[in-house]
């Protein structure tokens, strides 16, 4: 059943509200005195549609607004008032209500408000989902195992959402990528996309970088420049390689956070900044608090929202759509017609770890290829000797085979990591159900041990 949320300081109005509401539309309905109450609430109740009051002491109905908006929640939020003021309920909208009513409005209007405020969440929701699923077909993150369409979907849930992103995956594995799709598929994608690898930078350079400076801040400042923040404008910044900021930075960065406003190095003025920050580190931040070397309350702002990157070998079912995609971009760099790769050649790519350097070693190795091969076609000679194993199969092993014993092997592990829970595994895999895992057990050979 719809369950409906009254947000009001003063309590026996709201649950006056509540039993009217939920006597004359059928609903259940929950009841908050005051906006902390409310997000507290709302961060583990199935809210599908919220009344909120404006003037409430502490956490008014305002904040509660931006809260929800920072969060990506989407809950509708219908705005009562009893003081007939039209600013702040146009105001209220423009920060996400989906309307405004009086609190005097017959309730039959409110329920009749409420019921079209959740159809149009319901049709959104549709909508959105069929964005993602048009915007995923568009992404530079190839790949449809179900790890990658997990990816490819939080991406599109979370690129409209202005708040900050925390990217988290081993070197090489697309990090930059996921961050420009969030850009791409952002609010604003076409302003700048600022990419800053802040584990390039000499120390003393990188509050000029990240905040600009003003002419003759330092030795060799001889005109002003505008940092990284002024340069994204509303687009988005990308801080690479976050965790390497040394202990100075990552106070002043905290403070743009928080205040979204910078000064330059050498500057007296405050300066208005309103770029998303996109964050990424190949480590555990997480782990860099415990070690001491990350603030906690960086990360907290940082991590507002986390996306982890799949190793590839968790996608190993990837690698040959991934291949021809990564082969083409290089034939076509290097202007040599297009190369193709031979079944044993491919067995020997899937059959590697890649745990130094993932798609980005993946690519180098695939160019070595292109560049060292004498035809057209790329075979079991032209892979390096690093990269070949002693279990390679036979040469004229079928392709059918080869396919086969690579999903095999991508079960296995799936089983293994969710300790040969079914129902979890098959979830992990993007299947139907534990069924469905059973019988392409079955069709593999898999078996418990």
């Amino acid at each position: 059943m719809t369950l409906v949320m009254v947000v009001d300081d003063v309590r026996p109005l709201a649950e006056q509200y509540a039993y009217d509401l939920q006597r004359l539309g059928e609903f259940r309905t929950l009841v908050a005195s005051g906006g902390k109450e409310a997000l507290e609430l709302l961060a583990g109740e199935p809210v599908d549609c919220v009344i909120l009051d404006l003037e409430m002491p502490g956490v008014d109905g305002f904040e509660v607004l931006k809260t929800l908006g920072e969060r990506g929640m989407g809950i509708p939020v219908i705005v009562y008032t009893g003081t007939g003021d039209y600013e702040r309920c146009v105001r209220a909208v423009k920060l996400g209500a989906y309307g405004f009513i009086d609190k005097a409005e017959r309730m039959e209007r409110v329920v009749h408000e409420v019921r079209r405020a959740i159809e149009h969440r319901r049709l959104s929701g549709e909508v959105a989902a069929l964005q993602r699923r048009l915007a995923a077909e568009d992404s530079a993150l190839v790949g449809s195992s179900a790890p990658m369409r997990a990816l490819k979907d939080l991406v599109a849930r979370l690129a409209p959402i202005p708040s900050p992103v925390l990217i988290e995956g081993e070197s090489g594995t697309g990090k930059e990528l996921v961050a420009r799709d969030l850009h791409r598929l952002g609010r604003y994608p076409a302003e700048p996309f600022v990419a800053l690898n802040a584990g390039a930078l000499p120390d003393e350079l990188v509050e000029s970088e990240l905040f600009g400076h003003e002419r003759g801040a330092f030795t060799g400042a001889h005109q002003l420049k505008k940092g990284a923040f002024e340069t994204a404008g509303k687009g988005t910044l990308f801080l690479d390689e976050v965790g390497e900021l040394p202990a100075a930075a990552q106070v002043k960065l905290l403070r743009v956070l928080e205040q979204r406003e910078v000064r330059r190095v050498g500057g007296s003025r405050e300066i208005p900044v309103e770029a998303r920050v996109v964050a990424a580190s190949n480590r555990s931040l997480a782990g860099e608090v415990e070690a001491g070397r990350f603030r906690e309350d960086l990360l907290f702002r940082l991590n507002v929202h986390l996306v982890r990157v799949p190793p590839l070998r968790d996608r190993r079912s990837d690698l040959p759509d991934l291949i021809q995609h990564l082969l083409a971009g290089i034939c076509d760099r290097l202007r040599l017609k297009p190369r193709r790769l031979a079944p044993e050649a491919l067995q020997a790519l899937m059959a590697y770890d890649w745990r130094r350097n993932n798609v980005r070693e993946l690519r180098n190795v695939l160019e070595r290829m292109v560049i060292a091969a004498d035809s057209e076609a790329l075979d079991l000679a032209a892979v390096p000797l690093e990269i070949r194993g002693e279990d390679l199969p036979p040469p004229g092993t079928s392709y059918a085979a080869q396919k086969a014993e690579a999903e095999r092997r991508i079960v296995l592990e799936a089983l293994e990591r969710n300790g040969w829970q079914l129902t979890r595994t098959a979830k992990d895999l993007g299947l139907a159900d534990h069924a469905s895992l059973s019988k392409l057990m079955q069709r593999l050979g898999v078996q418990r041990p």
